[in-house]
């Protein structure tokens, strides 16, 4: 549940696709194989195993996917408002730090890791088993501990002092479900914190905006070059 990292260092990158990631459960070297060690322009304090636009993983069609077992690779991209919500808890590490995180559709694990390293208690959930994969490669590539769940926790309480969702308002039937779980979440006391770049579904009230970063981006995966990510908190209203 995430969508790779814009504005990146794309040298030395690897065109070779493993044939079958689901043979022997092999999803660590899938990834290992098609993505190149990347820092984004925005959050370069944070190594990421990420697939360039032209990686041959983003040029699979749907029947290839389905042959070798892999879905969309969302987890292989930093997208926009993920890097806005990391940059901003790096830049603010006291909203975080000490607290019970749950870092809502985790793709590369990116704004997951920069709660820990922001002192958080992180848990990291994606319904995509790659990504649960990618993210503990890359918490490994950062020095990082976490833990991580396949669940899906959307409409599901726990102890979470902090919840955080990057770039997930993209669908509507998701972004509905997401939107009232939150708010539900919210009402029981629980801080709720968004990084978005203006994506059709992002509610238009209760939410306060925190700051906006410019989020170098690509063509290939998104519909501008550069986008504009906020980050937001959900309050009252």
């Amino acid at each position: 549940m995430h969508r790779p990292g814009a504005g990146v260092n794309t040298a030395g990158v690897n065109n070779t696709v493993v044939k079958d990631a689901s043979e022997n459960n092999d999803r660590a070297a899938f990834i290992a194989a098609n993505t190149e060690i990347q820092s984004t322009k925005l959050v370069p304090e944070i190594r990421l195993r990420l697939a360039s636009e032209n990686m041959a993983i983003w040029r699979m069609n749907d029947e290839q996917r389905e042959a070798a077992g892999v879905p969309l690779p969302f987890w292989a991209f930093a997208w926009a408002g993920g890097q806005a919500l990391a940059r901003y808890i790096l830049d603010h590490p006291s909203t975080v730090a000490g607290r019970k995180l749950l870092d809502m559709g985790a793709g590369s694990g990116l704004e997951a890791i920069a709660a820990a390293m922001a002192g958080a208690e992180v848990v990291a959930a994606d319904t995509d088993p790659f990504a649960i994969a990618a993210t503990e490669m890359n918490a490994a590539l950062n020095g990082v501990g976490l833990s991580v769940t396949s669940d899906d926790l959307i409409g599901q309480t726990g102890n979470w002092d902090v919840v955080m969702v990057g770039d997930l308002f993209f669908e509507q039937p998701l972004a509905e479900h997401l939107e009232a779980w939150l708010r539900g979440l919210h009402r029981r006391g629980g801080e709720i914190l968004i990084g978005d770049p203006q994506r059709t579904y992002l509610p238009r009230a209760g939410l306060e905006k925190l700051t906006t970063y410019a989020v170098p981006t690509t063509t290939a995966l998104e519909d501008s070059d550069l986008r504009n990510a906020s980050v937001w908190r959900m309050v009252d209203g």
